[in-house]
């Protein structure tokens, strides 16, 4: 087996404990938390009785341990158990609400990977020029504000006094691509503003980096353009930096988009994991958590891979 491969099947390895940990920490997290689950769905009213048996029901008597490897079990066959307010099961409606969580960060991703790399190039094009001075200052003012106030910000501009898009977020089942994506359209732009400015900069400094080699100065004696240098030869050998930064960004795209869901009351992940942590509902709790968590270290395990794929001293190893 070559080096290549086993670092694979290391990240690989590892991603797995990885989500191990986090499920015994997501599952000791919602045990700890004070209160009762039995009294929170009843209410106050409820009789010593009732609350005895809705614990039995509910398998809250068990020892800890037990009902750990029970949940787990139930993952490992694509149970995500059932919600204790509603009756539903959990994995239909986190299907549902993933997929509209998943389609939020697909258009902020087109929307900010394709931007961030051109603005990166053209900020090493103009290296402390005006230009690269703009781009950088307006991504640092963007990032420097948090989600919410954009999100309102957008939404008193575009949807209040314009008009021009919708101030909530709906979308359904059977909605036409065209009225889903203008839905999403202040959401995704919100999402783009946040991670534009990192994936900017990471972008420049691996190119500026790659400027340095010798067969880039190589390039520039034989005369050739400085756009089509760093478009052609520095910017494939910078692949491997600017590849793991957007991966990180994707992530947060579909883990982060918690504040943003609730701000535009979008039918995704984020909102539904916070309308049940107000219920005190467990199992959706964990649910999410887990799912938000295998998300975001599978991503990270595929900067990991091309990481390792595009460097050659590891695909070649002496």
């Amino acid at each position: 087996m070559s080096l290549a491969l086993k670092l694979i099947a290391q990240r690989i390895s590892l991603g797995i404990l990885m989500l191990f940990a986090v499920s015994i920490l997501i599952f000791v997290g919602t045990q700890i938390l004070p209160g009762d689950v039995a009294q929170s769905i009843l209410g106050q009213s409820a009789t010593p009785e009732s609350l005895a048996n809705l614990r039995a029901e509910l398998g809250l008597n068990e020892p800890a341990i037990t009902r750990y490897f029970a949940w787990l079990a139930g993952i490992a066959t694509g149970d995500l158990g059932t919600a204790l307010t509603s009756g539903q099961s959990v994995s239909e409606a986190i299907g549902l609400r993933l997929g509209n969580t998943l389609f939020l960060a697909t258009v902020a991703a087109v929307m900010s990977v394709p931007t961030a790399i051109l603005l990166g190039l053209i900020a090493v094009r103009f290296k402390n020029r005006w230009p690269d001075k703009m781009i950088s200052g307006a991504t640092l003012a963007c990032i420097s504000l948090p989600e919410f106030f954009i999100g309102y910000l957008l939404i008193l501009v575009f949807g209040v006094k314009l008009g021009w898009f919708p101030t909530v977020a709906t979308v359904y089942e059977g909605m036409p691509f065209g009225d889903r994506l203008q839905a999403v359209v202040l959401p995704a732009v919100t999402l783009t503003l946040v991670v534009l400015a990192h994936m900017m900069r990471m972008t420049r400094a691996a190119i500026l980096n790659v400027m340095q080699s010798a067969y880039i100065e190589t390039a520039e004696l034989k005369g050739l353009a400085a756009f089509k240098i760093i478009w052609k030869h520095a910017l494939p050998n910078a692949v491997s930096p600017v590849v793991n930064v957007v991966m990180l960004n994707l992530a947060y795209l579909i883990v982060g988009v918690v504040v943003v869901e609730v701000i535009f009351v979008y039918p995704g992940m984020g909102q539904y994991l916070v309308d049940h942590v107000a219920k005190r509902d467990v199992p959706v709790v964990q649910a999410c958590g887990l799912v938000f968590a295998a998300i975001y270290i599978g991503l990270n395990l595929v900067a990991d891979i091309v990481s390792v794929l595009s460097n050659p001293r590891l695909r070649h190893p002496k």
